[in-house]
């Protein structure tokens, strides 16, 4: 089947990011599109307000949030889980859009859509950033930059403390698309030298469009086509480009490896775990049977966090198995993994 779209919208707190969806959703024509929000602590507030647009695609089950930290620091626990869940649904999606936080790195995001989970189904249609043109004008990268300093701190999963000009250039150089939104609170002049700075800080030609308020529509935001997680190597952070670092490696791998029945789960979550912190293993899931158990064992794991749940019984002919799927960058020692699974 065709791979459904995604689209990526960054930009720093207050920008705009939120206006802008809602926008988008109400404008929609007739797309069905799930929301990703990477929102922060227990209050959910963009999603209230998404969900407070009184419009037909603003569905509840059509908007998850993401509560655990910055998503370019969380993807393994947080994004791969929420995208397969999302691509399972039996009612098929015609775009998915992803808000991230003020805070993310666009580009580990982009990379983590080649995980070998989501790589055939899905692709990164485009990566919008959302840029206060009121606030670059008067020299600033955010209309309150203490707010995104107050934001990073609250954020104990952040695992990147890059300064607000390179986190800015970052987003920057990941886009495909860049909204110069709250054009109408400074003139033409203070705007056409906005849009001279920005340009000057991405390293490849990117559109950029002028929005007051955030009034664009799906025809502007999506449809880019751009197959963003196959060009990952052009949208380099300025940290990769001043060291000559290149991350083109960082691909995913996956394989899996078929066991007989199991004896004692505690014991097998012991060696999952130990194996994943040997190996430097990302994700590991599958099923498990256990003796004298005449219900099918689901095990997830992310790190050295290991769930298992019985889910059903085993069907009548059905080989009784233990078969799981390792996933992790690639140069995984397939061999001494599964050597150590076995035993």
């Amino acid at each position: 089947m065709k791979k459904i779209p995604a689209t990526v919208v960054t930009g720093f707190l207050g920008a705009g990011k939120t206006t802008l969806i809602r926008n988008l959703l109400a404008n929609a024509n007739g797309r069905r599109i799930a929301l990703i929000i990477n929102e922060f602590g227990d209050l959910g507030i963009d999603g209230e307000v998404l969900r407070g647009c009184g419009e037909e695609t603003c569905r509840e089950e059509d908007i998850v949030e993401l509560t655990n930290g910055c998503i370019c620091c969380t993807v393994a626990d947080d994004f791969i889980p929420t995208m397969t869940a999302l691509l399972d649904r039996a009612d098929r999606l015609d775009h998915i859009v992803i808000e991230t936080s003020g805070l993310a790195l666009p580009q580990p995001l982009v990379r983590a859509f080649n995980w070998p989970e989501i790589r055939t189904r899905v692709t990164v249609d485009g990566v919008v950033t959302v840029v206060d043109a009121h606030a670059v004008a008067a020299g600033r990268f955010a209309d309150d930059e203490d707010a995104v300093d107050r934001q990073r701190q609250a954020d104990d999963s952040l695992d990147h403390d890059s300064p607000l000009e390179e986190l800015f250039e970052d987003q920057l150089a990941c886009a495909d698309l860049i909204i110069l939104n709250k054009a109408d609170l400074i003139d033409d002049a203070a705007l056409a030298k906005v849009n001279a700075d920005v340009v000057a800080r991405v390293p490849r030609a990117v559109k950029v469009v002028r929005a007051t308020g955030g009034d664009l529509g799906a025809d502007v935001l999506l449809g880019l086509g751009i197959g963003a997680e196959d060009d990952i190597g052009a949208r380099k952070s300025r940290h990769e480009m001043e060291e000559g670092e290149d991350h083109d490696h960082d691909e995913f791998e996956s394989f899996p490896v078929r066991l007989g029945e199991i004896r004692d789960i505690d014991g097998l979550k012991r060696i999952l775990g130990t194996v994943i912190a040997d190996h430097d293993i990302l994700r590991l899931k599958g099923f498990a049977a256990v003796s004298g158990k005449p219900m099918r064992l689901v095990v997830q794991a992310v790190g050295r966090r290991v769930d298992t749940y019985f889910d059903r019984d085993w069907a009548p002919g059905e080989a009784r198995a233990t078969g799981l799927v390792v996933i992790g960058q690639a140069g995984l020692d397939r061999a001494a993994i599964t050597r150590a699974l076995e035993a």
